[in-house]
């Protein structure tokens, strides 16, 4: 039996570069991102916090727009990023900890690190 005859684009297509550690791409490109380290507010700012918290809980009614500054903890690696949000607060929802935001979306309480008026 004679072997099918093999075009020269075929025969290049079998020697085309490949990845000879699949996944190293990735690897190296996860290790060169940057992520913040989650800095730990003091009593101080804790006790600031509480303050603006309860204030904006007691004017649920007509809640003033704010900007929330909070920490987001990366899926990957160790470390986070900041991320700060400008929205009016919906309700504070004391028994599971998170911020309602008007748009829907949830900050831990645990996570902010300052609150703008």
């Amino acid at each position: 039996m004679k072997n099918p005859v093999t075009t020269m684009l075929n025969r290049a297509a079998q020697f085309a570069p490949f990845a000879a550690l699949s996944g190293y791409e990735e690897s190296v490109r996860e290790t060169e991102r940057l992520t913040d380290r989650r800095i730990e507010p003091d009593e101080a700012v804790i006790a600031e916090l509480n303050d603006k918290l309860q204030y904006l809980y007691l004017t649920r009614s007509s809640p003033p727009h704010v900007t929330i500054t909070y920490f987001v903890k990366d899926p990957r690696k160790d470390g986070g990023s900041y991320e700060t949000i400008s929205c009016t607060i919906k309700n504070i929802d004391a028994v599971f900890a998170y911020v309602v935001m008007d748009d829907g979306s949830l900050v831990p309480i645990k996570d902010i690190c300052a609150i703008e008026m």
